[in-house]
């Protein structure tokens, strides 16, 4: 059972992100974050890792390391790790979209897999949204990625080739799926 600890974990995500929307949408951002929580639970994380998943992008969107360390500090060490293994970026502005991406393909296979669950749980509502929205509005879709049709569509090839290896399994199967669907 997920205990007060979760609850925290929750309001802290959603007081971060409150003011932010998924990208080209009025969906408030607290949803991605709610539906990683919960596809980490659904695949065997535990409270860390489900408490990880609503955080994930706390330290990259909302204040770099001293939100990490917070985190680490109200949440523990566990959580703060994962947490930076989801992190492509501690600046802001934040670097050029290609080479932040290939930084964190080229350190992804090296993270625990506890933060692997994470990562791809991220990656996995993320790709089935733009399969979504692919099939809803169509081309015009790429234009809200800095990374166009083709860096979006080569980094979620390359994603699910690193957790093909590194996370075999259901969820796997699931980004693979919508990554091909969207054109990967």
């Amino acid at each position: 059972m997920l205990t007060r600890r979760y609850d925290d974990a929750f309001l802290l995500a959603h007081t971060l992100h409150r003011a932010q929307q998924r990208k080209g949408s009025e969906i408030p951002y607290i949803a991605h974050l709610m539906s990683v929580s919960a596809l980490v639970i659904e695949n065997g994380g535990d409270e860390d890792q489900a408490i990880a998943g609503l955080l994930h992008d706390a330290a990259e969107d909302c204040g770099g390391a001293p939100t990490l360390a917070g985190i680490e500090q109200r949440f523990g060490a566990g959580v703060a790790a994962i947490v930076a293994d989801c992190t492509d970026a501690w600046e802001t502005p934040k670097p050029a979209w290609r080479a932040r991406k290939e930084a964190y393909l080229s350190a992804l296979p090296g993270k625990a897999d506890r933060s692997l669950l994470v990562s791809l749980a991220d990656k996995v509502h993320n790709a089935e949204s733009i399969l979504a929205d692919h099939r809803a509005i169509g081309e015009a879709l790429w234009t809200r990625f800095t990374g166009g049709r083709e860096g979006t569509r080569w980094y979620y090839r390359a994603l699910t080739d690193v957790f093909a290896k590194r996370l075999p399994g259901a969820l796997t199967e699931r980004l693979a799926r919508a990554t091909t669907g969207f054109g990967g």
